[in-house]
């Protein structure tokens, strides 16, 4: 087999384990964090395009292993607060663990519930959430809810697959960007800027509409 289709069959048998809910920390860390993601996640463009400033606090939403929340926790510095927000209770112990050896101590988890990112403190800049927009059911309440977590000028990224795939299309793994802004629209956010240099995603960011 092609060893690009090789990597990408063996992300997509790990993402369906992840799905199907029978596999352990270890493999559910194989599927967030994928095979070669950098390769097509581009992580160093993405940080770069949410202009992240020092001192800043913001929620990862659907952290799972930490993959961008370490990011966000060097982007923002030692000022800065980065709660890492997953339902997962592996994930966020793997997340807490790693936190402490890294030393970043700028990072919080949060154990949420499913309709609720339940993000502690005085409120949040930014709220991004990576391949997990499709996984959450009642989004427009859920994101409506969620403004009250939002700083005065917060903004919410989002990120989520494409569609492009056999897998992605037989098992729902994406969300069309016109449903993403449509029901963003209708939660109370309108869009503020997208982003097309990632191949498999979208990448969208929502500012909250004036009151």
């Amino acid at each position: 087999m092609h060893p690009v289709k090789n990597r990408v069959l063996l992300f997509l048998v790990f993402s369906l384990l992840v799905t199907c809910g029978i596999c352990c920390t270890s493999l559910k860390r194989l599927a967030y964090e994928g095979f070669w993601r950098d390769s097509w996640q581009h992580p160093e463009q993405v940080i770069h395009a949410l202009e992240i400033q020092s001192g800043q606090r913001i929620a990862d939403l659907g952290s799972g292993s930490g993959y961008f929340t370490f990011r966000f926790a060097d982007a923002v510095g030692s000022v800065g607060k980065v709660y890492a927000v997953d339902v997962d209770p592996g994930m966020n112990k793997y997340v807490e663990k790693q936190a402490g050896k890294s030393g970043r101590r700028n990072i919080e988890v949060i154990c949420a519930q499913q309709h609720d990112p339940l993000i502690h403190g005085d409120g949040v800049d930014l709220i991004f959430t990576c391949n997990t927009y499709h996984h959450l059911k009642d989004r427009v309440t859920y994101f409506t809810q969620a403004r009250k977590y939002l700083r005065p000028g917060g903004r919410i990224a989002i990120i989520d697959f494409n569609g492009k795939g056999w897998f992605f299309k037989i098992f729902r793994h994406f969300t069309a960007s016109e449903v993403i802004k449509k029901e963003m629209e209708s939660a109370g956010y309108h869009l503020q800027c997208k982003f097309n240099f990632l191949p498999r995603q979208h990448f969208l960011i929502f500012s909250q509409d004036k009151k």
